[in-house]
């Protein structure tokens, strides 16, 4: 008898039914995503001519999905699933609503159960939103199309033996990060055709002696199918910065509203990869401010909730005092709960606030209703009126007609 493979395995675990409430989380997600595009129309990346897209305007809007940093996260894979697989899903004109929504809820579940399996040596190099979002593009493509598993088998297959995306983008000015998105998912959607036309992929690319955890993991960990979607197990963003800054941003503001202002030094504790990621004491431009602690906790200290506006040229600049009032370390007992948990400590005055878990987080989350004014705060911030974020909102979270949808994206980008 033929050994199963990993890849098998995972795709009999993807093509399990899919129920009405977990369609119902994905429709937030959606919205969610739509959100975060409009809000880049306006930002300098956003404005690259960008000149790829020649067919449909979701192949443009895949640029702009991960520009603002408000992207929805799975923390314990340490990836952003939706700007990958929302594009992924948009394209086809023959499926229903529900069948694009479980297609995604499918993509989501393998990016995420891929992802989960990388240890830390792969996530010091590797961009783990582009290696495991390379699997979801091709789920959420295949599984539109094909309910055949050896046709998805073949485009895991595929992707998982071009999977890729390293981190030396932090170290430069590039627009590499979103380039990682659009190569994922056009990579993905590129070998669900193929494996639809009879292409066939290696099984064991993932375990297999020259495949994915041996040139990436030195101890990957195993591979697990939970009754339940991971879909839900998916953080919403609430602020424009990278995640690992979010803990530090909520704690900070819970400690102001306790002491009613943080006067003198504050100083931040957190879990190493959030120093690692995010320690940058004076931030030059729009990205490395979204990246900088120093400058999350200031905005917090000199204002309040932190609005897109604060990590712009303007804000940069002014907030530079309070900035060099910021110190940050990183605690071992915060490290050793990341990353199920992603944590912070505040200390100001003598005073001090811990959060295990930070807000958007499932343990913490954001409500439909903050979903929902999230969006509309987004799309304002792309330029568009307000009858646009009720129309998106609309679709989104109501409509059965997915061509809909699209119609708007082409309307927003004419």
């Amino acid at each position: 008898m033929t050994q199963e493979s990993l890849t098998e395995k995972l795709a009999t675990h993807l093509m399990r039914p899919i129920d009405e409430a977990t369609r119902q989380r994905a429709r937030l997600h959606l919205l969610d995503w739509l959100g975060c595009v409009v809000g880049a129309f306006d930002s300098d990346v956003g404005k690259l001519p960008i000149t790829f897209s020649k067919d449909t305007p979701t192949d443009l809007l895949v640029w702009y999905g991960n520009i603002l940093e408000m992207d929805d996260v799975h923390r314990a894979s340490i990836l952003h699933p939706g700007p990958i697989v929302w594009p992924s899903v948009l394209d086809c004109d023959k499926s229903s609503m529900n069948d694009r929504l479980d297609a995604a809820i499918r993509g989501y579940e393998a990016t995420i159960a891929i992802g989960s399996t990388f240890d830390a040596s792969h996530y010091s190099f590797f961009h783990n939103t582009t290696t495991a979002g390379i699997f979801g593009a091709a789920t959420a493509s295949t599984t539109l199309i094909s309910k055949d598993i050896s046709h998805l088998v073949s485009a895991l297959g595929l992707v998982g033996s071009v999977a890729g995306g390293l981190w030396q983008m932090r170290h430069e000015e590039s627009h590499a990060k979103q380039w990682h998105i659009c190569h994922a998912h056009d990579t993905g959607v590129t070998a669900s055709l193929y494996a639809l036309d009879g292409v066939v992929g290696p099984r064991f690319i993932l375990e297999g002696p020259q495949g994915l955890y041996a040139a990436t993991c030195k101890d990957p960990k195993p591979m697990t199918f939970p009754d339940h979607w991971r879909i839900h197990e998916v953080s919403f963003k609430p602020w424009g910065a990278c995640r690992h800054a979010h803990p530090a941003i909520d704690a900070a503001l819970e400690l102001k509203a306790k002491l009613g202002s943080l006067d003198g030094d504050v100083h931040v504790e957190t879990y190493a990869d959030a120093i690692s990621f995010c320690d940058r004491p004076d931030p030059q431009t729009v990205i490395d401010a979204k990246f900088s602690l120093q400058h999350a906790v200031a905005v917090v200290v000199e204002r309040d909730v932190p609005q897109l506006a604060d990590f712009e040229p303007n804000a940069i600049a002014a907030l530079a005092d309070a900035r060099s009032r910021v110190t940050v370390s990183e605690a071992s007992e915060i490290t050793a709960r990341y990353p199920e948990h992603y944590g912070a400590r505040i200390t100001c005055g003598g005073e001090s606030v811990e959060l295990v878990d930070t807000l958007g987080d499932p343990e913490r989350p954001l409500s439909k209703e903050g979903i929902i004014e999230k969006a509309r705060a987004l799309i304002a911030w792309g330029g568009l009126p307000g009858k646009e974020a009720d129309r998106a909102i609309d679709l989104a979270l109501n409509g059965d007609d997915p061509t809909a949808i699209h119609e708007m994206l082409s309307e927003w980008l004419s």
